[in-house]
């Protein structure tokens, strides 16, 4: 009897726990997360993660489909922060078969059939404590999290706690926010940009603002956080299909339809109640003229998207740190190793 009733109240807390992470909050007809409400600024439904494995792909293509570069031997446990739709563990274990590999999310939204030795769990990455030992992880990967994160370096500072020394790696895809262009064809005044600029007045009014320009400060924060062998990887990914360079023209077209399928998830939020105080329909109306930006192939716009991994070093490689002056650890090559501007890329 007593073995029943414990069995009943441990269903009962399951169902309540259950219910406190996927009772989800819906404004404006988008859905979101609920466990650590409000912390993350973007939907998580079907649309939301429709959109997010097209910027995978996107991304994939970028980089020559490589879904990492830390030189990875034979890893045993990786861990993958801010997962999302968990694609990238389940590819990832195509790759290393002997791994173990996790995913963590605020939102529980990936798939329940995935490889055996892949798992996901709801986890604030914010959070000292990552539930798992000290020491025990071969690689960590973090990607897309600008505008997520009150601080991006502490993050990079309490994973190299969870690596293991002298051969666990940390790796951190990241995108800068700012619109650049070569050939001065974007407008003085470009509603995209004034996009923008809106969305970075209303994140640094945010009670805990959470930056967007990180990516081209990972490799400064490794260094400080006493990681080495630090790589800095630069491509450049064209807003649409304007490039006479065959692959960039394909890579245009899902960063063009990424942009458009996500334009109104990244402004509800920030523009919103919450944010700025617009209307669904002042934010509608504004998002006409940005959409049209987008799809101008007559202006050759561009973002960076940034790669950025380091180790952390061995015990005997710390003692000799800490008798020599500080130096950049940054390995040859590394910050000056942006990707070559391709051919037909104008």
């Amino acid at each position: 009897m007593a073995s029943n009733l414990r069995a009943l109240e441990e269903d009962e807390d399951t169902k309540s726990l259950s219910e406190s992470i996927t009772d989800y909050p819906v404004t404006w007809g988008r859905r979101y997360h609920k466990y650590k409400e409000g912390s993350y600024l973007f939907p998580n439904d079907t649309m939301e993660c429709d959109r997010l494995d097209l910027q995978y792909q996107a991304l994939k293509m970028l980089h020559d489909d490589q879904i990492y570069f830390a030189p990875l031997k034979d890893p045993k446990r990786i861990l993958d922060i801010g997962t999302g739709t968990g694609i990238w563990p389940i590819e990832m274990a195509a790759l290393f078969p002997n791994a173990r590999i996790t995913g963590t999310d605020l939102s529980p939204i990936q798939p329940s059939l995935v490889p055996p030795r892949v798992s996901f769990e709801v986890h604030d990455c914010t959070e000292t404590d990552w539930c798992r030992p000290l020491a025990s992880l071969d690689y960590i990967h973090v990607a897309i999290m600008l505008g997520s994160l009150p601080s991006y370096s502490k993050l990079i500072k309490n994973a190299r706690r969870y690596l293991k020394p002298g051969e666990g790696w940390l790796e951190c895809h990241e995108m800068m926010p700012d619109i650049c262009c070569d050939d001065d064809t974007v407008p003085p005044s470009w509603p995209f940009r004034a996009w923008h600029s809106y969305l970075e007045e209303s994140i640094t009014k945010m009670e805990s603002p959470k930056p967007l320009r990180v990516a081209d400060k990972l490799a400064t924060w490794m260094r400080e956080a006493g990681y080495v062998d630090i790589h800095e990887r630069i491509d450049r990914i064209p807003l649409n299909s304007w490039p006479k360079h065959p692959s960039l023209k394909n890579i245009g077209r899902l960063w063009e339809a990424n942009w458009l399928d996500g334009l109104a998830a990244f402004s509800y939020k920030l523009f919103g109640p919450e944010g700025l105080g617009w209307t669904q329909n002042e934010i509608e109306v504004f998002l006409i003229d940005v959409r049209k930006c987008i799809k101008d192939r007559n202006v050759h716009a561009y973002q960076k998207m940034y790669v950025v991994y380091g180790r952390r070093p061995s015990e005997e490689e710390e003692k000799a740190m800490m008798k020599k002056p500080s130096k950049p650890a940054m390995a040859k090559g590394g910050a000056s190793s942006a990707k070559a501007k391709p051919k037909g890329y104008k």
